[in-house]
Parts: C-alpha cells; sequence; structure tokens
C-alpha cells in the first residue's frame, strides 16, 4: 500500500464534511434504505435501559437515535463522528427529535479522548472500513468498552455484491477521473474479505466475531434520484465527479446511468442490491 495515511486523513475530513449537508437533506430516504442495516446492529448489541453507548462515525446519527430510544432517560448515547460538520448534522437531527438522552463529540476513532471501560457498547455502521487505520480504531473501541461489552458494526461485503456503488466507481476509473482502487488501502470495499474482518476484529482483542450477511437494496425513483445520490452523498465518488467540467459530467452521469440500466425498470425506477457484512464482537 503506497498511501500518505495523514493525507488521506485530511482528504476523507475534507470530503464528508462535504457531504453533510447531503446526508442531512436525504437523511428520510437513507433511513429507510439502511433501516434493515440499523435493525441489525441494534439487535446484537441489544441495549438495555441505563446503559452507555458509542456510536462511532455516525455521520447524520440515526443509529445512534435508535440506541437512544432503547436505553431510556437514565442511559446514554455518544454520537461521534471526526467531521465537525456531520456533527452538527447529527445534533440538529437529534434536537429534531427532543432526545435528550444523546451527546454529540467530534472525535477520531483511531485516537479516542475517552477513559478506559467507558461505555457498556460501541456501534458502527459503514465506518471502520474507511478508517486509515481500522486496526487502531478497533483496538481503541476495544479499550473504552466495559469487559464483555459488545460491539456490531457493519461494513461493505464484495463489489460484486454492490453494483450500487462498483459500478459508478468503475465507470470513474475508465474514463480517467478517479484512480484504481489500491489494495489494503482505505476504501468502501476495504473490509469486504471477511477473513480480514475477522483478523482486525481479534488483533483488536476481541474474541471471534459472528458475521452474517445483511442483504438490501438501494431504490431510486429515477434517473434524477439516481444521480442526486451519488453527486450529493457517495463521499469520494461525489467529489471527482462534481470536480468534471459540466460536458464532461453529463458524459459521466449518462455513463454511470447505462452502467446501472440493467437494475432499471420500465417505469424508470432503480432497485439496486446491495450487501454488508454485520458483525458482532466482544
Amino acid at each position: 500500500m503506497d498511501i500518505d495515511l495523514d493525507s488521506y486523513r485530511e482528504q476523507s475530513r475534507e470530503t464528508w464534511t462535504e457531504m453533510a449537508p447531503g446526508w442531512e437533506a436525504r437523511n428520510a430516504w437513507m433511513n429507510e434504505v439502511a433501516g434493515r442495516v440499523n435493525e441489525w446492529i441494534v439487535g446484537k448489541v441489544d441495549p438495555q435501559p441505563g446503559q452507555s453507548v458509542l456510536d462511532l462515525a455516525a455521520g447524520p446519527g440515526d443509529l445512534g437515535f435508535r440506541v437512544a430510544e432503547r436505553v431510556g432517560e437514565g442511559g446514554r448515547v455518544l454520537s461521534t463522528d471526526f467531521s465537525p460538520a456531520m456533527v452538527d448534522v447529527a445534533r440538529r437531527l437529534g434536537d429534531a427529535r427532543r432526545l435528550g438522552n444523546v451527546e454529540y463529540r467530534v472525535l477520531d476513532a483511531e485516537r479516542m479522548d475517552l477513559d478506559d471501560e467507558s461505555v457498556d457498547g460501541v456501534v458502527c455502521r459503514w465506518g471502520y472500513m474507511l478508517m486509515a487505520d481500522p486496526a487502531a480504531a478497533l483496538r481503541e473501541t476495544k479499550r473504552v468498552l466495559r469487559r464483555g461489552g459488545p460491539l456490531a458494526f457493519a461494513v461493505w461485503a464484495s463489489p460484486e455484491r454492490n453494483a450500487w456503488a462498483a459500478l459508478p466507481a468503475m465507470t470513474l476509473v475508465q474514463r480517467g477521473h478517479m484512480p484504481p482502487p489500491e489494495p489494503g488501502a482505505p476504501g468502501i470495499f476495504a473490509m469486504a474479505d471477511p477473513e480480514r474482518i475477522r483478523a482486525l476484529v481479534a488483533q483488536a482483542g476481541f474474541g471471534e466475531p459472528q458475521l452474517e450477511e445483511i442483504p438490501f437494496e438501494f431504490r431510486y425513483a429515477d434517473d434524477d434520484e439516481l444521480w442526486d445520490v451519488l453527486i450529493r452523498l457517495a463521499g469520494p465518488l461525489a467529489r471527482a465527479a462534481k470536480g468534471l467540467p459540466e460536458e464532461e459530467l453529463q458524459a459521466t452521469r449518462g455513463a454511470i446511468e447505462e452502467s446501472l440500466a440493467p437494475f432499471r425498470g420500465e417505469d424508470g425506477a432503480y432497485v439496486v442490491p446491495a450487501t454488508c457484512w454485520g458483525a458482532l464482537a466482544s
């Protein structure tokens, strides 16, 4: 892996700061898409009234909000992200729900400013595989968890199981707008191999994780919604596309829509399969 991890961290923070408004605007849509993943994670952690739970790389906070409902007024959820803009989004969405048991904090998962054994459980949806050093983040997760406390997280399975991301990314690579993914580098599919998940979890001091595939679907009403999601939510892919001249941007859009045509129905709506790995460890 030939990548400067410090530069990657800074670029990643800038990317997700830029994506934050889109994640806020499309929060209801993403909640619907991610509902099954959230349910799996919350079900496995099984938060109890009065417990404290840490939500890592929380983005707009919706996973942690589900946990907050389970731990009740006597419990606490710490909703965290390394992007201050994302933390602000989560705070606004949580305040709109009148959640009084959620604390919002900017936090680097690789270097947590938290005490040892300070939380009862940890949840993380689609976060670890994007981190510069997921091994360090998992070690820190183990450190802040109380003895025997559960960690439940989700990371993306292979590109073949996730056409919604793989085909647009491949189109951008083929048109010269993104470099091909580097083996071992952080990225959406960096933890797609279940053996890598097991190794990273074990190296952090956890026991053998329980792994389960979580299949679901991305649904887009039409071409415009597909493009809106990609250009406002899709991280590095969105940044690469938005930097293109208008003519090439429209040509790239057409090529991406064509790549996903097998998933477009007669009514113009898309139903694109997705799969992530759910992992439970303690």
